[in-house]
Protein backbone atom coordinates (compact mmCIF):
# COMPACT_ATOMS: atom_id res chain seq x y z
CA UNK A 1 0.00 0.00 0.00
CA UNK A 2 1.14 3.55 -0.78
CA UNK A 3 2.67 5.41 2.19
CA UNK A 4 2.02 9.13 2.66
CA UNK A 5 3.93 11.05 5.34
CA UNK A 6 2.69 14.50 6.45
CA UNK A 7 5.07 16.59 8.52
CA UNK A 8 4.66 19.74 10.53
CA UNK A 9 7.34 22.33 9.71
CA UNK A 10 8.39 24.55 12.64
CA UNK A 11 9.79 22.63 15.58
CA UNK A 12 9.53 19.34 13.69
CA UNK A 13 11.55 19.69 10.49
CA UNK A 14 12.76 23.30 10.67
CA UNK A 15 14.27 24.92 13.79
CA UNK A 16 14.48 28.67 13.21
CA UNK A 17 16.24 29.42 16.53
CA UNK A 18 18.92 26.76 16.07
CA UNK A 19 22.29 27.17 14.37
CA UNK A 20 21.39 24.33 11.98
CA UNK A 21 17.82 25.13 11.01
CA UNK A 22 17.16 22.36 8.51
CA UNK A 23 19.23 19.36 9.65
CA UNK A 24 21.06 17.66 6.74
CA UNK A 25 20.20 14.20 8.10
CA UNK A 26 16.49 15.07 7.87
CA UNK A 27 16.88 16.22 4.26
CA UNK A 28 18.77 13.02 3.42
CA UNK A 29 16.13 10.81 5.03
CA UNK A 30 13.27 12.59 3.22
CA UNK A 31 15.03 12.06 -0.11
CA UNK A 32 15.56 8.39 0.78
CA UNK A 33 11.88 8.08 1.71
CA UNK A 34 10.73 9.51 -1.61
CA UNK A 35 13.29 7.49 -3.59
CA UNK A 36 11.73 4.35 -2.06
CA UNK A 37 8.44 5.32 -3.74
CA UNK A 38 6.70 6.93 -0.76
CA UNK A 39 5.16 10.41 -0.63
CA UNK A 40 6.33 13.16 1.72
CA UNK A 41 4.60 16.49 2.29
CA UNK A 42 4.32 19.41 4.68
CA UNK A 43 1.34 20.13 6.93
CA UNK A 44 1.71 23.54 8.50
CA UNK A 45 0.16 26.80 9.62
CA UNK A 46 2.61 28.64 7.37
CA UNK A 47 1.77 29.99 3.94
CA UNK A 48 3.27 28.53 0.76
CA UNK A 49 5.38 31.69 0.57
CA UNK A 50 6.52 31.05 4.13
CA UNK A 51 8.02 27.70 3.14
CA UNK A 52 9.65 27.95 -0.26
CA UNK A 53 12.55 30.29 0.70
CA UNK A 54 13.69 27.78 3.32
CA UNK A 55 13.35 24.44 1.52
CA UNK A 56 14.11 25.19 -2.15
CA UNK A 57 17.19 23.24 -3.17
CA UNK A 58 16.89 20.92 -0.19
CA UNK A 59 13.58 19.07 -0.33
CA UNK A 60 10.75 18.82 -2.88
CA UNK A 61 7.52 17.92 -1.07
CA UNK A 62 4.90 15.91 -2.93
CA UNK A 63 2.18 18.10 -1.40
CA UNK A 64 1.76 21.20 0.74
CA UNK A 65 -1.01 21.48 3.35
CA UNK A 66 -0.67 25.14 4.33
CA UNK A 67 -2.55 27.66 6.44
CA UNK A 68 -4.01 24.89 8.62
CA UNK A 69 -5.53 23.12 5.62
CA UNK A 70 -7.06 26.16 3.90
CA UNK A 71 -4.62 26.05 0.98
CA UNK A 72 -3.56 22.61 -0.23
CA UNK A 73 -1.46 22.23 -3.39
CA UNK A 74 0.56 19.49 -5.09
CA UNK A 75 4.30 19.40 -5.68
CA UNK A 76 3.88 21.79 -8.65
CA UNK A 77 1.67 24.15 -6.58
CA UNK A 78 -1.46 23.15 -8.44
CA UNK A 79 -4.69 23.38 -6.47
CA UNK A 80 -5.95 20.42 -4.48
CA UNK A 81 -8.21 22.42 -2.15
CA UNK A 82 -8.57 26.14 -1.45
CA UNK A 83 -10.75 27.77 1.22
CA UNK A 84 -11.01 31.39 2.31
CA UNK A 85 -11.85 33.44 5.40
CA UNK A 86 -14.78 35.82 4.80
CA UNK A 87 -13.24 39.25 4.07
CA UNK A 88 -15.57 40.93 6.58
CA UNK A 89 -14.33 38.59 9.33
CA UNK A 90 -10.69 39.11 8.35
CA UNK A 91 -11.26 42.86 8.40
CA UNK A 92 -12.86 42.68 11.86
CA UNK A 93 -9.90 40.68 13.18
CA UNK A 94 -7.44 43.20 11.73
CA UNK A 95 -9.31 46.13 13.24
CA UNK A 96 -9.49 44.44 16.64
CA UNK A 97 -6.01 42.95 17.05
CA UNK A 98 -3.68 45.07 14.91
CA UNK A 99 -4.08 48.18 17.13
CA UNK A 100 -3.11 46.07 20.17
CA UNK A 101 0.44 45.81 18.85
CA UNK A 102 0.33 42.16 17.85
CA UNK A 103 2.18 41.24 14.68
CA UNK A 104 -0.40 40.08 12.16
CA UNK A 105 0.01 38.15 8.91
CA UNK A 106 -2.47 37.28 6.18
CA UNK A 107 -2.13 34.41 3.72
CA UNK A 108 -3.66 35.62 0.47
CA UNK A 109 -3.35 33.03 -2.30
CA UNK A 110 -0.17 31.70 -0.69
CA UNK A 111 1.38 35.17 -0.42
CA UNK A 112 2.56 36.69 2.88
CA UNK A 113 0.92 40.01 3.74
CA UNK A 114 2.11 41.97 6.78
CA UNK A 115 1.60 45.42 8.26
CA UNK A 116 5.26 46.42 8.66
CA UNK A 117 8.52 45.65 6.91
CA UNK A 118 10.36 42.62 8.22
CA UNK A 119 13.65 40.81 7.82
CA UNK A 120 12.56 38.00 5.52
CA UNK A 121 14.41 36.31 2.62
CA UNK A 122 11.32 35.76 0.46
CA UNK A 123 8.65 37.85 -1.21
CA UNK A 124 6.02 39.57 0.91
CA UNK A 125 3.56 42.49 0.78
CA UNK A 126 3.28 45.34 3.26
CA UNK A 127 -0.34 46.41 3.55
CA UNK A 128 -2.42 48.75 5.71
CA UNK A 129 -5.59 46.64 5.46
CA UNK A 130 -7.69 44.74 2.96
CA UNK A 131 -8.11 47.82 0.79
CA UNK A 132 -4.50 47.67 -0.43
CA UNK A 133 -3.98 43.91 -0.10
CA UNK A 134 -3.52 41.63 -3.13
CA UNK A 135 -6.73 40.17 -4.56
CA UNK A 136 -7.68 36.59 -3.85
CA UNK A 137 -8.76 34.21 -1.12
CA UNK A 138 -7.65 35.02 2.40
CA UNK A 139 -6.65 31.54 3.47
CA UNK A 140 -5.65 32.47 7.00
CA UNK A 141 -5.16 35.30 9.48
CA UNK A 142 -2.27 34.80 11.93
CA UNK A 143 -1.58 36.71 15.12
CA UNK A 144 1.80 36.65 16.84
CA UNK A 145 1.44 37.25 20.58
CA UNK A 146 4.08 37.62 23.27
CA UNK A 147 3.23 34.69 25.54
CA UNK A 148 1.51 31.32 25.76
CA UNK A 149 -1.15 32.92 27.95
CA UNK A 150 -1.86 35.68 25.42
CA UNK A 151 -2.06 33.17 22.58
CA UNK A 152 -4.48 30.99 24.54
CA UNK A 153 -6.64 33.99 25.41
CA UNK A 154 -6.76 35.25 21.80
CA UNK A 155 -7.60 31.75 20.55
CA UNK A 156 -10.48 31.47 23.01
CA UNK A 157 -11.81 34.92 22.18
CA UNK A 158 -11.73 34.33 18.42
CA UNK A 159 -13.35 30.91 18.75
CA UNK A 160 -16.11 32.33 20.92
CA UNK A 161 -16.86 35.43 18.84
CA UNK A 162 -16.40 34.08 15.31
CA UNK A 163 -17.15 30.36 15.73
CA UNK A 164 -19.59 30.40 12.81
CA UNK A 165 -16.90 31.51 10.38
CA UNK A 166 -13.42 30.54 11.53
CA UNK A 167 -11.42 28.35 13.87
CA UNK A 168 -8.38 29.55 15.79
CA UNK A 169 -5.45 27.21 16.52
CA UNK A 170 -2.79 28.01 19.08
CA UNK A 171 0.75 27.22 17.91
CA UNK A 172 2.96 28.14 20.89
CA UNK A 173 2.68 32.00 20.88
CA UNK A 174 1.10 32.12 17.40
CA UNK A 175 -2.63 32.01 16.71
CA UNK A 176 -3.58 30.72 13.26
CA UNK A 177 -7.16 31.54 12.22
CA UNK A 178 -8.48 29.45 9.33
CA UNK A 179 -11.93 29.07 7.73
CA UNK A 180 -14.38 27.00 9.76
CA UNK A 181 -13.97 23.33 8.95
CA UNK A 182 -10.26 23.62 8.15
CA UNK A 183 -7.55 22.01 10.24
CA UNK A 184 -4.39 20.01 9.72
CA UNK A 185 -6.47 16.89 10.30
CA UNK A 186 -9.01 17.81 7.64
CA UNK A 187 -6.10 18.69 5.37
CA UNK A 188 -4.54 15.24 5.55
CA UNK A 189 -7.96 13.69 4.91
CA UNK A 190 -8.15 15.71 1.69
CA UNK A 191 -4.67 14.49 0.75
CA UNK A 192 -5.67 10.90 1.56
CA UNK A 193 -8.63 11.19 -0.83
CA UNK A 194 -6.47 12.86 -3.46
CA UNK A 195 -3.79 10.17 -3.54
CA UNK A 196 -6.20 7.26 -3.15
CA UNK A 197 -5.79 4.22 -0.95
CA UNK A 198 -2.78 4.78 1.30
CA UNK A 199 -1.37 4.43 4.79
CA UNK A 200 -1.08 7.89 6.32
CA UNK A 201 1.67 8.94 8.72
CA UNK A 202 1.81 12.27 10.58
CA UNK A 203 4.26 14.06 12.84
CA UNK A 204 4.09 17.29 14.83
CA UNK A 205 5.30 19.00 18.00
CA UNK A 206 2.60 21.44 19.12
CA UNK A 207 -1.05 21.64 20.19
CA UNK A 208 -2.16 22.74 16.72
CA UNK A 209 -0.85 19.39 15.45
CA UNK A 210 -3.43 17.40 17.44
CA UNK A 211 -5.85 17.17 14.47
CA UNK A 212 -2.98 15.83 12.33
CA UNK A 213 -1.98 13.33 15.03
CA UNK A 214 -5.57 12.13 15.41
CA UNK A 215 -6.18 11.80 11.65
CA UNK A 216 -3.04 9.77 10.87
CA UNK A 217 -3.00 5.98 10.80
CA UNK A 218 0.37 6.16 12.56
CA UNK A 219 1.45 9.35 14.32
CA UNK A 220 4.65 10.62 15.91
CA UNK A 221 5.74 13.37 18.26
CA UNK A 222 8.77 14.25 20.37
CA UNK A 223 9.84 14.14 24.03
CA UNK A 224 9.64 17.95 24.15
CA UNK A 225 6.03 18.04 22.89
CA UNK A 226 3.07 18.87 25.18
CA UNK A 227 1.89 15.94 27.30
CA UNK A 228 -1.46 15.73 25.50
CA UNK A 229 0.30 15.30 22.18
CA UNK A 230 2.51 12.54 23.58
CA UNK A 231 -0.52 10.73 24.99
CA UNK A 232 -2.37 10.76 21.67
CA UNK A 233 0.52 10.01 19.32
CA UNK A 234 1.26 6.43 18.32
CA UNK A 235 4.98 6.79 19.04
CA UNK A 236 7.38 9.28 20.62
CA UNK A 237 10.61 9.68 18.62
CA UNK A 238 13.76 11.76 18.95
CA UNK A 239 13.83 13.08 15.36
CA UNK A 240 11.82 13.14 12.17
CA UNK A 241 14.49 10.88 10.63
CA UNK A 242 13.62 8.22 13.19
CA UNK A 243 9.93 8.55 12.34
CA UNK A 244 10.58 8.27 8.59
CA UNK A 245 12.72 5.18 9.15
CA UNK A 246 9.96 3.64 11.29
CA UNK A 247 7.42 4.40 8.58
CA UNK A 248 9.54 2.67 5.94
CA UNK A 249 9.79 -0.45 8.14
CA UNK A 250 6.05 -0.47 8.94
Amino acid sequence: MKKVFASDFDGTLYFYKADVKLPPESVEKIREYQAAGHLFGLCTGRQVGGLTPFITGFIEPDFYITSSGANIVDRNFREIQKRGVEPSVADALIRKYNPLGYRMTLDIEGNICVFAKMDYPGKYYVITGLSDAPEGLIHQVSIHTESLEDAAAVSRAVNEQYAEYVEAFQNVVEVDIAPRGCSKGKGVQVVRDYFGECRLYGIGDSINDLPLIDAADVSYTFPYAPEELKRRATKVVETISEALEDSMRD
